[in-house]
């Protein structure tokens, strides 16, 4: 059935997101809109007082600027090449992809995972290929393409239904998204847009990568037990006991994993990779501990404040939080590189030269709307809108009188009902945190926790989106297994691992912030509001 004869909620998701323009021209539609509105705002005098800075003892009025105004169009075509290379994701993201395409074209990252998950007890195989799959984020596409159908095979192999490891795996690689026992590509990814949006109320804040991990951490404690459950208590006895037929062993020839055997230099590969982990964790612990080591500043705290006993010892640990996007590239790169030469993948240093290149040309689409993004952004902030909307939606917060607890969840559902449509986590990011990281700072509520607000809300939504890009993918990976699983079939399928993950995400994130615990480790920047403006 073509999808514009389908029926129901989902059936107008899918038709009316496949309406929808390229994320890059969205953003270029939402620049021209954008332009209009500051030109009216600018002609009414829209404004606000600066929640932080003061003018003879008052808050400074901010003022509505006009992006056609002649000091803003000089701005945008003077500054253009540095509005595109300042943007705060772009270098974050091809630093760390440098290292992350040698460890996925080496082989490193479907070789590791084929590793954790072929030999899990059948009574443990829900949780491992959970868990791994959550892990295996940090893989990016080779998640997809490697663990997916790798654990419909697996779950064939334990006589389960192979649907039930496809959907688990789909479940903990898409929809536990943003969960990890790490930070990676993704912390890197939406942190330079969290720095860039809080650099608008605190110019001095610096963004750290970890600032999520302790979050990230413990939303993979919580999602593991959910995607557990649904899929052996609530999936697999809906799809009923699985028979094989002799067909079925072609659909695992079909699949490409086999049962997932390593090769004797595959698991050459895997120690010398574990020993270079070992040594880049080494080598980043010699530079941290003890005095006048590299990534310790022992000039964060004055000698007063060390006597006293108030010097912080996050505040000398920043250079080693802001080292981490690097420290990312060394361990992936050499990780990678170890792998390949002790499992053939890597003959000589040309190979490495050309996975890093081929890297940098999958980032093609992502520097397209890199540049429109920047420019948007960039263009916000010009106009003053993004900071006069931020405090006027936190007054209009205060005085609804809703408890902080019920924005937070508020925002999770806003950011996950718009993940139905686009797809793209840096895109909807760049869109909403230059209101919302200011706005809820202005709330009390930390940039990281922002990040953290918005994270659980971007994932839990991808596995029931037919406009998830892997989504058509994972629908051929079940056909192999089961000719007539359709578009609904998965759907229906996935929807409840996207309601669970959804609400167990929003009480963690609920908790966390009203309990204080620290979302991940770092400096808070300090910022006093000026009288008359708290939090």
């Amino acid at each position: 059935m073509a999808y514009s004869d389908r029926k129901g909620f989902l059936a107008w998701v899918e038709r009316t997101g496949n309406r929808l323009p390229d994320p890059v021209f969205i953003f270029l539609y939402l620049i021209g809109a954008l332009i209009l509105f500051s030109v009216i705002a600018a002609a009414t005098g829209m404004s606000a007082p600066h929640p932080t800075e003061l003018k003879d003892g008052a808050p400074l009025l901010i003022e509505a600027q006009s992006l056609l105004s002649g000091d803003n169009i000089r701005r945008l075509f003077v500054e253009m090449p540095q509005t595109f290379t300042h943007f705060h994701p772009l270098g974050y993201v091809l630093v760390v992809m440098l290292g992350a395409g040698v460890a996925e074209r080496s082989g490193l990252f479907a070789t590791a995972m084929r590793a954790a998950v072929r030999r899990a007890p059948k009574s443990l195989l829900t949780p491992t290929v959970a868990l791994v799959a959550m892990i295996s984020n940090h893989a990016a596409d080779a998640a997809y393409v490697v663990l997916i159908p790798l654990a419909g095979v697996l779950y064939a192999a334990a006589g389960r239904h192979p649907l039930v490891g496809i959907a688990a795996a789909f479940a903990g690689v898409s929809g536990g998204f943003s969960a990890n026992i790490a930070p990676g590509q993704l912390d890197a990814l939406l942190y330079g847009i969290t720095q860039q949006a809080a650099n608008t109320l605190v110019p001095e804040y610096h963004a750290n990568i970890a600032g999520n991990w302790y979050f990230i951490v413990a939303l993979t404690c919580v999602f593991l037990p959910v995607i557990w459950y649904v899929a052996d208590k609530v999936i697999e006895p809906r799809l009923g006991t699985w028979s094989p037929t002799p067909g079925d062993a072609a659909h695992a020839a079909a699949a490409g994993s086999g049962d997932g055997a390593l090769t004797p230099a595959e698991r050459r590969g895997l120690v010398w990779a574990g020993v270079a982990v070992a040594g880049v964790i080494g080598l980043w612990v010699l530079a941290t501990i003890g005095p006048g080591t590299p990534l310790i500043d022992e000039t964060a705290c004055s000698e007063a404040d060390a006597a006293a006993g108030s010097c912080s010892a996050q505040a000398r640990l920043t250079p080693l939080y802001r080292s981490l996007v690097a420290g990312f590239l060394v361990l992936f790169l050499l990780a990678g590189y170890a792998y390949g030469k002790a499992a053939g993948s890597i003959k000589n240093h040309r190979d490495l030269v050309k996975m890093t290149t081929e890297s940098m040309k999958d980032l093609g689409y992502y520097l397209v709307l890199a540049f429109v993004a920047a420019h948007f952004v960039a263009m916000f902030n010009w106009s003053n809108l993004g900071l006069i909307s931020a405090v006027h939606g936190a007054e209009a917060i205060r005085a609804s009188g809703l408890p902080l607890p019920i924005v937070l969840a508020l925002i999770v559902l806003f950011s996950a009902a718009i993940n139905l449509f686009v797809g793209s986590a840096s895109a909807k990011w760049a869109l909403l945190a230059p209101v919302l990281v200011p706005m809820l700072m202005l709330l009390g509520v930390s940039p990281d926790a922002a990040t953290a607000v918005y994270r659980v809300g971007d994932s839990a939504t991808n596995i029931i989106t037919p406009l998830m890009v892997y989504f058509p993918l994972i629908l051929v990976f079940a056909q192999r297994w089961q000719k007539d699983f359709g578009l609904g079939s998965l759907t229906a399928t996935m929807l409840p691992y996207s309601l669970w993950l959804l609400i167990v995400g929003v009480a963690l994130t609920i908790a966390w912030v009203l309990i204080g615990i620290d979302l991940g480790p770092g400096a808070p920047v300090e910022y006093t509001l000026p009288a008359g403006v708290t939090p």
